[in-house]
């Protein structure tokens, strides 16, 4: 059966949320055998206290994987039911086939399925993705994922970038509903500064050669880190005020915020330009790093566990990442309580 609100239109709601970290703690000090760092200058300048990285056999897929069986759970809904998998992600297990094609046949279903790739935007855009299709007509039951394994393009000799990361997967499923649970969406892009924020080589327009791995241009470079932060600010507060305005919302109607985990002091400067009270704005890097496109779904997640989203709480997520990309979905939470207390840890 169809759901369908008020003058027949179709509207998507998060039933379910799920997320999955790998085993391998990795705390700050392990940077220190790589580069000039200590965990004292880690944890001032991004707020992170450590990450998890992927251990053998583990992928990208197969993180995700695991994130959308605790989704599905949550939900209360068989695998078979999916008939649409939308994977966020900037690094998927190999260039081709999509690792939406590996999550599908773990999950031992039969739908359409693609990757998205808008870097730490990937969750925004694809949840903006799903819910399109859903109420459209052209999906009932959509499994959207983020998940990343960064510590495998990390540069361990750059200080700027290989303490942020970390590797993890989160997911929703979304079905329809007689309201808006998913309100609304905002998506931007700016390809003029692609190179800010970029991984060289790998692909077709420079391939694989043993000079470009040997020069590490297979990893992810910072051109200019503070660029990227007034970027990152000024972008995803913007996308946030718009969307509330649009939405004829204030932040005062907003109950939960949860931002892309990036870095505190981004995350600091966002709640401060939005005048927002700190209290709403769910925050775990300390415990993850920032983990690109699976940043949201797994505080979301972590969130929900820890009794922090209710139905009917107004929740406000944003997102920056390479490309430039970055955006914010409005939501009306729908998923009940877990059934038993959960630690996020």
């Amino acid at each position: 059966m169809k759901a369908t609100g008020a003058g027949g239109r179709r509207f998507a709601a998060i039933t379910g949320v799920g997320s999955a970290l790998p085993e391998r703690v990795v705390p700050n000090v392990y940077f220190e055998d790589f580069v000039d760092t200590s965990d004292a200058w880690i944890q001032d300048r991004t707020g992170i206290k450590e990450r998890r990285f992927a251990g053998p056999g583990e992928t990208t897929g197969s993180l995700g994987t695991a994130a959308a069986r605790l989704a599905l759970e949550s939900a209360g809904v068989p695998s078979g039911s999916i008939d649409l998998i939308v994977v966020a992600t900037c690094t998927p297990d190999r260039p081709l086939p999509a690792t939406a094609a590996y999550v599908q046949r773990a999950l031992g279903i039969s739908c359409p399925a693609f990757d998205l790739n808008a870097a730490c935007a990937g969750f925004i855009y694809g949840l903006a993705t799903g819910s399109a299709f859903l109420t459209s007509g052209g999906a009932e039951r959509v499994l959207v994922i983020g998940a990343e394994v960064l510590s495998r393009v990390i540069n361990l000799h750059d200080r700027t970038t290989c303490v942020l990361f970390g590797d993890g997967a989160g997911a929703v499923v979304l079905e329809p509903s007689d309201g808006p649970g998913v309100i609304d969406s905002a998506l931007h892009l700016d390809g003029n500064d692609y190179e800010l924020l970029t991984i060289p080589a790998g692909g077709v327009e420079e391939p694989a050669t043993p000079d470009s791995v040997a020069a590490g241009r297979h990893t992810i470079a910072m051109q200019s880190g503070q660029a990227v932060f007034k970027k990152a600010v000024v972008g995803m507060a913007n996308a946030c005020g718009a969307l509330l305005e649009k939405n004829g919302l204030s932040r005062d109607d907003v109950d939960v915020v949860i931002p892309h985990q990036a870095n505190a002091r981004i995350i600091g400067a966002v709640r401060d330009r939005l005048h927002l009270d700190p209290a709403k704005v769910f925050v775990d890097m300390e415990w993850v790093g920032n983990t690109s496109a699976a940043s949201i779904p797994i505080a979301m997640d972590r969130a929900w566990r820890a009794g922090r989203l209710s139905p009917g709480d107004v929740v406000l997520t944003t997102a920056f990442g390479a490309g430039l990309a970055w955006g914010a979905n409005l939501l009306r939470w729908s998923t009940p309580a877990p059934p038993r207390e959960a630690p996020v840890a």
